[in-house]
Order: structure tokens, then C-alpha cells, then sequence
């Protein structure tokens, strides 16, 4: 596998001086990658350790017990959907942590609110768990981009919003065409998704992914063997900073065919 990725500040933080909020963290486990991003919520005062303990429960968890790439459906699906509940749960258990020890057992875990979005690549399973607004692409050897994870139309909720487990989406899919994954925070939304009318569909449709950016940044990575500065640079320039939120992309690259 190959994995890269890159946070950059927003600019509407950069000017108000405001950290990065996201993180991201990945586990390259050879013929397996565990890709995690998050978005901690910029009206939270700590939301930004509350995204960096998202990322590392999701990945620690998603790391332990896996399927096979042989197994059944029905053996990922029931994987992903109990450790789905077992990240919230860490994350929970890490925040009461963190608060107890800081207002001597009380405060509020929405302070470290986050959102999160996942994946565990096996090719040719990926395996998806998400609460929020974060999105994730497939990428296959046909050079065609599948939009699997769009954000949510609705008001996105956090890991510490109250029945959080209840409002995971947690999927997997399999595409024996896999080339890649990648997973994105909100910020990227405008550089890395179309308005379907831009390709002559009804709103209905929904967001679809620029392709151009997809499969410029999978050959950039292939090219140079995983070196993200490229990416970095593409979520600094002028195109990206028009948002003004965090931007975090991960993605992990299936070697060969």
C-alpha cells in the first residue's frame, strides 16, 4: 500500500488565530491500510484534542481482529458494525478521562467534540465507519472515481453527541477493481466535489467527485512513492483556501493489480 496525507489550517483559523482542528492517522499493515480522519468542531474550545483522540481510537480498534479478504459479506459487515460501537466507546471512555482529570470529574465531552470517518482497505473489501460530515472516495484501475461516502445533507453529529453509537454509519463494499480510498473533512468539499449540474444532472444526484483531482493526486503518489508534499501544497493554494476550514485528505493506494 501506499498512504499519504495532509492537514492544512484554514485560512478563516489562520486569520483569526485559530489552530488546525483536524487530524489524521493511518496503520499500514501490508496488505491492509487503516486509514482515520477528523474534524473537531471550530465552536468547541478543545475540540482539536477531541479529533486526535477520535483517529486514534478508531485506529487501534479497526487495526485488531480483522476478516479475511475470503471471508463472507456478512463476516465484514458484522465486523465493522461492532467495532464501529467499540470506537465510540473509546473515544467516550478517553474523553471522560481527559475531563476528570482536568475539572476533577465533570465538564462537558461536547467540548471535545469530532466528527469521524474511517476505513479499513483489504482489497477488495474496504470497510467504512462514519459520524459526521466527512466523505470517502473508491478509486478503481479503470480511472473512474465512486463518491461511496457523501457528507450528509443533514446537520452532522460528533462522536460525543448523545446516542452517537445509534447515528454511526458504519458499510463496506466490494470492488475487485480497487486502486485506492480516500477519506476528506468538510473542508474539502468544494475542491474535491461537483454540483451535479456541473455534469448536466439534477441536484438530486447529488455531490460527485472531481475526478481530476482524484486521479492527479493517485498518479502524483505513485510517481513519488508516497511523498505527500504535493498534496500539501494543493490544499494550501488558492483554489482550497476559498473555504476557510481545515483541509485534511488520507488515502491509501493498492500496489498492483
Amino acid at each position: 500500500m501506499i498512504i499519504a496525507g495532509a492537514s492544512v489550517q484554514g485560512t478563516a483559523h489562520l486569520a483569526g488565530g485559530q489552530g488546525c482542528q483536524d487530524a489524521f492517522k493511518a496503520i499500514d499493515l501490508g496488505d491492509t491500510a487503516v486509514l482515520a480522519v477528523s474534524d473537531g468542531a471550530s465552536s468547541r474550545d478543545r475540540s482539536a484534542l477531541g479529533a486526535h483522540l477520535a483517529v486514534d481510537a478508531a485506529c487501534r480498534l479497526l487495526a485488531e481482529d480483522l476478516p479475511n479478504a475470503e471471508d463472507a459479506p456478512q463476516a465484514w459487515t458484522g465486523w465493522i458494525a461492532g467495532r464501529g460501537r467499540r470506537v465510540v466507546e473509546e473515544y467516550l471512555r478517553a474523553v471522560t478521562g481527559v475531563l476528570g482529570t482536568d475539572t476533577g470529574g465533570s465538564g462537558d465531552p461536547g467540548t471535545l467534540a469530532a466528527t469521524l470517518t474511517a476505513a479499513v482497505v483489504t482489497p477488495p473489501w474496504t470497510a467504512f465507519v462514519s459520524i459526521g460530515d466527512g466523505f470517502g472516495t473508491l478509486l478503481t484501475h479503470d480511472d473512474r472515481c465512486h463518491l461511496v461516502l457523501p457528507p450528509p445533507t443533514a446537520p452532522p453529529a460528533f462522536l460525543s453527541s448523545p446516542g452517537a453509537a445509534l447515528r454511526l454509519r458504519t458499510f463496506v463494499v466490494w470492488e475487485p477493481e480497487l486502486s485506492g480510498v480516500v477519506l476528506a473533512t468538510d473542508g474539502c468539499a468544494a475542491l474535491t466535489l461537483d454540483h451535479p449540474s456541473v455534469r448536466g444532472l439534477p441536484s438530486e444526484a447529488g455531490p460527485l467527485p472531481v475526478e481530476r483531482f482524484f486521479l492527479n493526486l493517485a498518479a502524483t503518489l505513485r510517481e513519488n512513492h508516497g511523498d505527500a508534499e504535493p498534496l500539501r501544497r494543493r490544499l494550501s493554494g488558492p483554489e482550497a483556501g476559498r473555504t476557510g476550514d481545515d483541509l485534511t485528505v488520507l488515502c491509501a493506494l493498492v500496489e498492483g493489480r
